[in-house]
């Protein structure tokens, strides 16, 4: 694959001009090249067009941060917002996902920590719901404004990630914008990566006390929360995070499917 085919993938992907796709390419593979090792970054770069072999060059490389952190640096380097690298980014890989060997993108992808396949290609139905999306059907479904309902998805999903065990909120990191990532963060910090037990209506209750709302309004948002989860990843996912929670939990906050 030649330099113009790569960069008209990337610039198909993601919407935007040839100019914005050239950055887009040099800035991902400049903070890839600095994530993982110098070997990986040779491979990778032996089986790219040569003029995207020196945007694998790093002063510092295999620096341990994650898939947040990469997309802030993308942001910086391209010069747009969390959003916009992140669409750009995605784009980007996938063009790596047809200009290189699967096996050497399997190579790639393993010295990436799991909140990276966010960007890995994953096929069709891999599409990233947006945060601001994500907030606007919380809206719909409970009722709030804008803010009440960034304050909804916020506690719910740090109270969700302090219920779940820190694999599957790794697995949530993946598969939810980046917008979403702080509170199942906190969540995994309150609890150490360790499921912790409560019941349905302690977990109401620190949702309720993190929204700064009463109990009986949280298990409303809760619900609107959980029901646009259930759309924004896919449903073997949804399985993995509810299989976790007790029968009383899901029978209170799990939608039936409409």
């Amino acid at each position: 694959m030649d330099l113009d085919r790569f960069v008209n993938l990337v610039t198909q992907a993601a919407g935007i001009d040839r100019a914005d796709a050239e950055r887009a390419v040099q800035a991902t593979l400049a903070t890839l090249a600095q994530r993982i090792s110098a070997g990986e970054a040779r491979d990778l770069a032996a089986q790219l067009p040569p003029e995207l072999a020196a945007w694998l060059n790093a002063p510092e490389r295999s620096r341990r941060f994650d898939v947040d952190e990469f997309l802030r640096r993308v942001a910086e380097r391209s010069q747009v917002d969390d959003e916009a690298a992140l669409r750009q980014a995605r784009a980007v890989f996938a063009a790596l996902g047809q200009a290189v060997a699967a096996r050497e993108l399997d190579d790639v992808a393993s010295e990436l920590p799991r909140d990276y396949d966010l960007l890995l290609p994953r096929g069709p139905h891999a599409e990233v719901m947006p945060a601001d999306v994500f907030v606007a059907r919380v809206v719909e479904r409970a009722g709030l404004d804008e803010a009440g309902a960034r304050r909804a998805v916020d506690a719910v999903l740090e109270t969700l990630a302090e219920r779940i065990a820190g694999g599957e909120v790794d697995d949530l990191l993946a598969r939810l914008a980046p917008a979403l990532h702080e509170p199942l963060k906190r969540g995994r910090g309150h609890s150490g990566g360790i499921a912790r037990s409560m019941t349905l209506a302690r977990f109401l209750a620190l949702i309720a006390e993190r929204e700064g709302v009463l109990p009986g309004l949280a298990l409303a948002h809760a619900r609107a929360v959980f029901a646009t989860l259930r759309k924004a990843i896919d449903d073997d996912e949804f399985f993995d995070v509810t299989v976790q929670l007790p029968q009383d939990y899901v029978n209170a906050l799990v939608p039936a499917r409409a």
